[in-house]
This record gives structure tokens, sequence and C-alpha cells, in this order.
């Protein structure tokens, strides 16, 4: 069989030579293509057959070899689905027939997924060449910290050494064994000529090119040129951003593969005196950081919505910012015909806000009710009248209406099918300024992990910019009184957020340093803050975490996430803090 034409005008490398006319001897030229996929979790047929396509259209380009991101034959991270010997069974024999099918001379593989070797259970990945597995690594560095419990299911294997692929010998590595340097160091020690990493790296601001950064260090150590494979996906709360890269020994930036899209690039590397040289091509422009956080938020919705076999999104729009972003950031996602608003005012929403809601759903083109709560909190009311007999109205009554809508949103999700969107920010859940059971409602948040100033930031940017691979409109997506007047929960006359809050500005700061640094009083009053205000937010943030445990799964954008990264008891004495 001759070389099939490649699309992009190189000159075909013998692709379909006889794999054992390439055994033993030396390349000076090979053709790595990389899958930068986006595998569901679980569905181990559908991800090989991912597998599968990359490779034909690897094969299409004169591919040598296809290499595929970390566990990509079941999707990661799998978390308990490793600890069922079915799964584990299920994986490995998906893999094994990939591994057959690499006997047409085609592209060998490189596939990440489970290998049990005796009692130990393994992250591993496998070459596949020549109709069979012809090598398994094991990861080494097992992570442990943040979103990671690697050692909870995987036992490590040792530092390993390189593979033999026609006559390449190369340093194949898993995720976390390329952030220290032992790993690499140990492959070129031993006689790696290339280093690849296949990754499940997820998604933090500017982590993409931090990347690059902590790649540059091990190719300083070794003097290797290296490789960066990651997949790109939502799987529940983390987000994958792929950006795949490769550097040569110079230090010399080679490609990158775009971020928050699917790929399938072929790259040319050549021996040289000095080692391999892998072609240079064009480097995509890098993204600013507002924008980073919106293409996550977009991919991290888009895939638990579809990939969960929800028809689309109701959402309760307020007319404040941000239900507003919210929306948005739907329709960006899944496209108009698949969200639907629900405006439900009660005595105290102001005429703005039935202005701004309307006018939101009307600038994104979405379905679009209003269904008043007045005789649920009438009906509440005289229900609960005998028992509040001599109180005075205070919270109590304010949550009721919260829960309404919540009931009202839920009885409508349970209606139609449609997944329930919450609309609650980190500034909020952070100090408690939310509801159980009313605006907490719902399956999923996409502003979970971001700050009240940064919704602010990101609405200004959305209604001026239109991102890559959006489906809503061009233009703005929200009337700028949205954004600039001052936020309220309208649960009852005149309130705003700064009757209970410190402005936005100064608690997000606070919070920042609680959260995010894990800051106590006196640094962050050395800071510059107030004290009584940092106690204050303190007493807060303490105090909400039952609410946080409660709360539905969302985007995670940056290093500490609720639920993922920050885990509190929800009894807790200490108060060391603020001693």
């Amino acid at each position: 069989m001759t070389p099939a034409p490649d699309p992009a005008g190189r000159p075909a490398l013998g692709l379909f030579q006889p794999a054992s006319a390439l055994y033993g001897s030396v390349m000076d030229q090979i053709r790595i293509a990389l899958a930068q996929i986006n595998p569901h979790q679980g569905q181990i047929l559908a991800n090989a057959d991912r597998i599968r396509a990359a490779r034909a259209r690897a094969a299409m380009e004169g591919a040598h070899l296809l290499v595929t991101p970390e566990f990509s034959i079941a999707g990661y991270p799998p978390e308990d689905l490793v600890l069922k010997p079915a799964f584990v069974a299920d994986c490995v024999k998906a893999i094994e027939a990939l591994a057959a099918e690499t006997a047409d001379g085609g592209p060998g593989l490189v596939v990440g997924g489970p290998w049990r070797d005796g009692e130990s259970l393994h992250n591993a990945l496998y070459v596949l060449d020549g109709g069979r597995i012809i090598a398994r690594r094991a990861k080494h560095e097992l992570p442990n910290y943040g979103v990671f419990d690697d050692k909870r299911t995987f036992v490590p294997g040792p530092a390993p050494g390189p593979v033999a692929f026609r006559g390449v010998r190369l340093g194949l590595m898993i995720c976390e064994d390329w952030w220290f340097p032992h790993v690499s160091e140990t492959l070129a020690e031993s006689g790696a000529e290339i280093l690849i990493a296949i990754n499940g790296s997820p998604f933090e601001v500017n982590k993409p090119y931090d990347r690059v950064d902590l790649a540059v260090a091990r190719v300083v150590e070794t003097g290797l040129p290296f490789v960066f494979l990651n997949q790109v996906c939502g799987q529940d709360e983390l987000v994958f951003d792929g950006g795949s890269f490769g550097l040569n020994a110079d230090r010399s930036l080679a490609f990158r593969l775009p971020l928050f899209e699917e790929a399938v690039a072929t790259t040319d590397w050549t021996r040289r005196n000095a080692g391999w040289i892998c072609a240079p091509s064009a480097i995509p422009p890098q993204m600013p950081p507002l924008e980073q956080t919106w293409r996550a938020m977009m991919l991290g919705l888009a895939d638990y919505v579809n990939k969960n076999r929800f028809p689309g999104v109701v959402l309760g729009l307020s007319g404040g910012i941000d239900s507003a972003i919210t929306a948005a950031c739907a329709v960006d996602a899944l496209g108009p015909d698949r969200v639907r608003a629900v405006m439900m005012p009660s005595p105290y929403t102001s005429a703005e806000s039935l202005e701004d809601a309307a006018a939101c759903a009307g600038l994104l083109g979405i379905a679009y009710d209003s269904i008043g709560i007045g005789p649920a909190m009438a009906a509440f009311g005289a229900m609960l009248a005998p028992v509040f007999e001599g109180r005075q109205a205070d919270t109590t009554e304010e949550n009721i209406q919260s829960r309404a809508r919540g009931l009202t949103l839920m009885a409508l999700s349970n209606k139609f099918g449609d997944m329930l969107l919450t609309t609650g920010n980190k500034s909020e859940m952070s100090v408690g300024y939310a509801t159980l059971y009313g605006d907490m409602c719902g399956g999923y948040s996409v502003l979970k992990d971001l700050y009240k100033t940064r919704v602010f930031a990101l609405s200004r940017w959305r209604n001026e910019v239109f991102p890559e691979g959006a489906r809503g409109p061009r233009g703005p997506v929200m009337p700028l009184r949205v954004i600039e007047k001052p936020p309220s929960a309208e649960l009852k006359p005149g309130q705003t957020d700064q009757d209970s809050l410190p402005p936005y500005d100064i608690l997000d700061s606070i919070l920042e340093g609680l959260v995010e640094r894990e800051r106590d009083v006196d640094g962050l009053v050395a800071e510059g803050h107030d004290r009584a205000t940092v106690v204050r937010v303190w007493k807060m943030l303490d105090r909400a975490e039952y609410k946080r445990r409660q709360a539905p799964p969302g985007v995670k954008l940056g290093t500490r996430a609720f639920g993922r990264d920050r885990r509190y008891p929800l009894t807790n004495g200490y108060t060391g803090l603020i001693a």
C-alpha cells in the first residue's frame, strides 16, 4: 500500500512500510500526530472510536505515531470507577482491540488507561504497534493535592525508561511525572531522545502559559525536546483546556494547539547531529485572562449539559448582573434555543429590574416567561401566621421569597426536563449571602468560582467582545444599566447588597486573602485592611461552610475552588485566625 496523500502538502514519510521493516532501524525522520480530544467519562467504546477517528486522520497525514491524552480510553479523572474490576477489564479490552488494529501498518498509538499488574492498579499508558501492545508505562508521580487524589486509587510505578518505537527512543510520561525533574532526568539519562507527556491537566486562569515556563525547565535540565499533550473537555467541575504544545531543545516553541478546542495535529521531526528537531508551525496568539475564563465557563457548562443529556437549561432572570451573565454564558455555550429564562417578580421587584430582565432576554434571543411569586408569598404568610404571631418580619420572610422562586424553577425543570442553572457568585457563596433551597437550587453553576468584581469585569468584556466558538449574539448581551446599578436581592424595599456586606472591591480582596492564600487576620491587616472588617468577613466565611457543602457543582476557574480544592470541616471550633 502506498502512503496516503498529505493534505498539508508535506512529503510522505513511508507510513505504510511494514512495521517489521522499521523495528530496530534508526529513523532520521518521524511524524508524530497529537490527538487533543474530548473524551466522555466512562464511555469506553465511544472513546475508543474517537481514538480510531483521530488515527484515521493521522494516517491521512502520513503520521507514524498518534499520541492521545492521559486515561484517554475512559476520561480523566476516573475517580472511583477504577475500583470496579469490570470497568478496568473493559478499558483493557478496548485498548487490546485498538492494539490489534495497528497490524495494518498504519500509525502506532499511545493510549492512556488503567493497568492492573498483579495486585497493583496503575494509571498507565500503553504503546500499541504492529498489532500488539509493545510497552506499558505506569505513572510514577501520583498527585494528592487540590483536585487530585490519584494516591487513593493507584499505585505508583517505577521511574520509567524510554520506549523504543520504530528506531526512536521516546521518553513517555504521564502528567504529574513532568511537573518534577526526577522522571524526565531519569529518561534522559537512560537514553530518551524526545520527551512526550500525556496529560489530564485541569484549567486555571493563566495556567496554559505557566505550563510552558515549567516545560522550559525540563528542557534545560535534560537538553531534550518536549511535547505536552492535554485533553480538552468539561468533567463535572473541572475543565481541561487543551493548549498542547512542543518545545525544541533550544527552548523555542515549535507548535501550540488551540485552547478549548479539539484538534488533531501532525508534527514533523528530523534527527540532526544535536538531536531531534520539530519543524515549527504557526503559533496562535495568547488568550487574555477574561477570554480564558469565559471559554472555560462555556466548555464546562456545554459538556455538563450535553454529556448528561439535558435538552437545555432554565434559570431565573432577575434583572441583576449575576443572572444576566449566567444567561449570556448559557447562550454562548448551548445556543439561544436551549435556554429558558423566567422573571419571578415580587411586590419588591423594581420597574428597572422588570425592564432589564426583559431587555436581557431580548438581546440574547431566548424564551422568557414572567411568573409572579406574590400568591406564593401570601399563601406561606397565611400558613405560617399562627406560629409566627407576635414576631417581627425578618430574613425569614425574605428567604421564603427566594424559596418560592426556587420551587417555581424546580417545577419548570421537572416538567420540561431542562437543567436548572444557579446564578450565585463566589463572593456570595463565601459569606453565605445565598438561601438554601432557594437561589441555591439547581444542577450547575458557572459563577461558583468567580468573585463579584470579576463578574463585573467579565460582563463588560462580553458586551464588547464576541468569543470564538460562541453561539450567542454579537454585540451587547445585557443593558449597561445591569452592570452599573447597585446590586440588590430586592427582598425588601430599598435593599442593596452593601446594606449587609462591605463594598465588593474590599470584600473580594479580603476573601482572596482568606480563601486563595489562607492568610490570617493579622496578615490581611498588615496589607492595609481594616481589622474589624476582616474579622467580620472571616466569621461569615466560617459560618457559611454548611451552605457550600450543599451547593451544586460549578466550573473551577482558580486555584482554590470550593468543594474541589478548599475543604473545611463543618463542625469547627478553631478561632486562631481571629484571636
